[in-house]
């Protein structure tokens, strides 16, 4: 069974949830994990995740989100954690291709995630974009102050920031770009990368993969990205859906089945 490491169910429909859900489970997609993108939007995730036993939640706030207010403390964002389906901290990084957000707001709120996931060792769920080299920075700055867990999530930066995050205990979440045509590339950073730092992700409702591409993408479409990891690694795609949950279970401990 496979687990999408990241996506939105909030952004559907409560009539489509269920639905949704079903065709998950059918496909073999076991568990899933709805991602926060704002402080205000926490107590939904947690009721997604008390509502359905497949699913977690995260809470934080977006880089594209963070001049919409006053950033939280980490004190709040470590409060808004204390939940038992609650399992890391995000999403939060550097999105410098809208730039929706001044880039030193954007640089505070991922210091203030940052923190929070080194104070409550939950894992921080990074979005990077056109930002590689300030992602970098930061990391190895926050790195060499106390060491925390984190992840990639849609990685789709160059080798050197996949390089960097695997040397740091990080790991690297592909959605359904690395099926994409012309991302032969980011292919090539998925099969240099190490079997035991790859998971797998929808980031649904965007990022369809082929055969879908275009469509509203749904956690039910992750197979087929598994699938491409699976042949990139040379391997069947039950052993990379086996290897991704287990790589999931290790970097979310919460989210660990007895």
């Amino acid at each position: 069974m496979l687990v999408d490491s990241h996506c939105h169910l909030d952004y559907f429909t409560e009539a489509e949830i269920e639905t949704i859900l079903e065709r998950a489970h059918q496909a073999g997609v076991a568990e899933m994990v709805t991602i926060g993108v704002r402080m205000s939007q926490a107590a939904a995730v947690k009721a997604l995740a008390d509502r359905f036993p497949s699913v977690w939640g995260t809470v934080g706030v977006h880089p594209q989100n963070v001049g919409e207010g006053p950033l939280p403390s980490v004190e709040e964002i470590v409060q808004a954690a204390d939940h038992p389906r609650i399992i890391g901290i995000g999403e939060s990084g550097l999105d410098y291709f809208y730039d929706k957000a001044p880039h030193e707001v954007q640089r505070d709120g991922f210091r203030r995630h940052i923190h929070a996931a080194r104070q409550t060792g939950l894992p921080l769920v990074i979005h990077a974009r056109d930002a590689d080299d300030d992602i970098a920075t930061m990391l190895r700055e926050e790195h060499a102050a106390g060491a925390f867990p984190f992840l990639l999530h849609c990685f789709s930066s160059g080798p050197k920031l996949a390089e960097m995050a695997v040397d740091l205990g990080g790991y690297l979440s592909f959605s359904g770009i690395v099926t994409f045509p012309k991302s032969g590339e980011l292919r090539e950073i998925a099969r240099a990368a190490p079997v035991d730092r790859l998971l797998v992700e929808t980031d649904a409702p965007y990022l369809a993969p082929v055969p879908f591409r275009g469509k509203r993408n749904e956690p039910s479409y992750v197979p087929h990205t598994a699938r491409v990891l699976a042949e990139l690694h040379d391997m069947a795609p039950d052993t990379m859906a086996k290897l991704t949950t287990a790589n999931f279970r290790r970097l979310f401990p919460r989210a660990a089945r007895p």
